[in-house]
């Protein structure tokens, strides 16, 4: 019996191994079914549906994806499939479509800054969206926008033909142009046209890919036109536009262009009000008479009712506010970002269409129903006076001896009105009585931005303060204001029209060589030279200017 005992465990053994070998071949056998089921079944259909789309609400979730354009032709196909959500913002500037877009990242400040017209530079300040507002708790700011026009919108349900003709049509309409364009040293544009998915819960804008087609996109862009400024595009929401054959499907389908922008950025400052969103948007959008979605990121509500006047009338339907919004948004056509080019001004050679600042300056008078369309023409007259508006600032840049100034341009014959711009104005209003003049002075500072509702032909004169700011005056509001088509002169104040003599002796550097202090930064020449200096004009010094102003109303 004790010799059996090795033959029964030689044979348990043996069953054992046999057991564990069927289970082997189980297994195998059903990872190769498995294999073969996925090569040739393609199971997307059964992840994503049978449509090959994902409900709204089970949408991918953004990811940071970079990867080179590739600008191979895209092949026409009759089939689309619809694509993944995403979100982003590119910092290189380069022409070319195999670039890598680099982020830009800002800190996390709490503070947001206005910078001076004069220098693109920021200066810290504490008022926030709900301060404009008039105050109030956060569930108070939270005011939900007006829901986008039924007019412009078909349920997803009825637009089915529209949308399978969108993706038929995607390759011939867009071809091999990259999405986006990254050459422009101000802001960064995104363009497509085809089948458009814009998501923004997931900050994402999805270009659809016919299958077969080879392009393959991403890109990261954030819509505010201060490409480069890292501290004010850390407050801009961040969106991906990319290539894709799988998204979200459609909940909304709109058959007019969609504009996305944002208006956080330096919004709250009159000439970044202008030269940030005004000029840019009208450049980008008035193409378009009227028949666009404006899509609008970083809401600034208190922004929109100011301004309300522009945007309805560059778009007929209510915006869209992209933080409160859950819809997969359809388009054929899609802009993300603004065309922006040198401060306060459009390069009509590169403009959509070819609008320039006279178009501007037309459009801002029909916009507020401006009656005045040219300046007095004194020779046709000679019974009216004309119109001076003296642009008066209470905190800094004053003018000590306005009175003095006031006699004498009524001793030259004009009717002389005095006020004061500022970002609390009624901009309406203000807009009506800058219409009504024919010259309007100041010193430089964002109330002449106002010169966008001045009559052709009209002159605006800028004071310059002491501190060797002349350069940065005229591009600012000389180059723009003559591309309006006004008239415009310029008058840097000397030495003994500067407040600063009477904090550094004459023999001091700050008036031997302003421009030396150029180097210790902005901070530097705001504190000492804008924001410490008051101006006591030399009426004998100045009085050829406003003659000069008289002579062009006479023709």
């Amino acid at each position: 019996m004790m010799k059996d005992r090795p033959s029964s465990k030689l044979a348990r053994g043996a069953r054992q191994e046999s057991r564990r070998f069927r289970l082997l071949v189980i297994v195998v056998g059903f990872f190769l079914v498995t294999l073969t089921f996925v090569v040739v079944s393609k199971p997307d259909a059964i992840l994503f549906g049978l449509n090959g789309k994902l409900p709204a609400d089970e949408a991918a979730t953004p990811i940071v994806i970079q990867q080179k354009v590739d600008k191979a032709p895209v092949v026409a196909s009759k089939k689309t499939r619809s694509t993944d959500a995403l979100g982003g913002d590119p910092k290189v500037v380069d022409d070319e479509a195999d670039v890598k877009p680099k982020e830009i990242r800002g800190g996390e400040e709490e503070v947001l800054s206005e910078p001076d017209p004069a220098s693109g530079m920021t200066e810290p300040t504490h008022k926030s969206d709900l301060e404009m507002l008039g105050g109030g708790d956060e569930e108070k700011h939270r005011v939900t926008l007006p829901t986008v026009s039924n007019y412009t919108i078909h349920e997803a349900a009825e637009d089915t033909q529209i949308a399978k003709k969108q993706g038929t049509s995607n390759t011939q309409q867009q071809g091999s142009k990259p999405l986006c364009d990254f050459s422009n040293f101000r802001a960064n544009v995104c363009e497509m046209r085809g089948d458009v998915r814009i998501h923004p819960k997931a900050t994402s804008v999805l270009y659809m890919e016919p299958e077969g087609s080879k392009r393959d996109e991403v890109w990261k862009i954030k819509p505010y036109p201060r490409k480069g400024d890292e501290f004010c595009l850390s407050h801009i929401t961040e969106l991906t536009v990319k290539s894709s054959k799988v998204a979200a499907e459609c909940t909304k389908n709109h058959d007019v262009p969609a504009v996305i922008f944002s208006l956080t950025g330096y919004t709250g400052n009159l000439f970044h009000d202008f030269t940030d969103v005004m000029v840019p948007l009208f450049t980008t959008a008035s193409q378009f008479n009227g028949e666009v979605q404006f899509l609008i990121t970083d809401m600034a509500l208190w922004w929109t009712i100011k301004y309300h006047t522009v945007l309805e009338k560059l778009s007929n339907y209510p915006v869209i506010d992209f933080s409160k919004d859950d819809q997969v948004h359809c388009f054929k056509h899609a802009i993300v970002g603004l065309h922006a080019y040198m401060e306060f001004t459009i390069d009509s050679l590169k403009a959509p269409h070819g609008v320039t600042m006279v178009d501007f300056n037309r459009f801002m008078r029909g916009a507020y129903s401006l009656g005045k369309d040219t300046a007095v023409m004194l020779g046709e007259n000679p019974k009216v006076k004309p119109r001076l508006l003296i642009i008066k600032r209470h905190r800094t840049r004053m003018f000590l001896n306005l009175d003095e100034i006031i006699a004498m341009a009524e001793g030259l014959g004009f009717e002389v009105v005095i006020d004061e711009a500022n970002v609390s104005s009624d901009i309406s209003g203000f807009a009506r009585l800058v219409n009504s003049v024919d010259v309007m002075m100041g010193v430089h500072g964002a109330g002449l931005t106002n010169c966008v509702f001045l009559p052709q032909n009209a002159t605006l004169i800028q004071i310059v303060p002491w501190g060797g700011l002349d350069w940065i005056s005229r591009t600012d509001f000389g180059n723009p204001s003559e591309m309006m088509g006004l008239r415009y002169k310029q008058y840097a104040i000397g030495i003994d029209e500067s407040s600063l003599t009477e904090k550094y002796p004459r023999d001091h550097d700050i008036f031997k060589d302003p421009i030396s202090f150029h180097k210790r930064g902005f901070e530097f020449i705001r504190h000492t030279f804008m924001d410490n200096q008051n101006v006591k004009l030399d009426c004998n010094r100045f009085r050829p200017i406003l003659l000069e102003a008289l002579d062009n109303l006479n023709p």
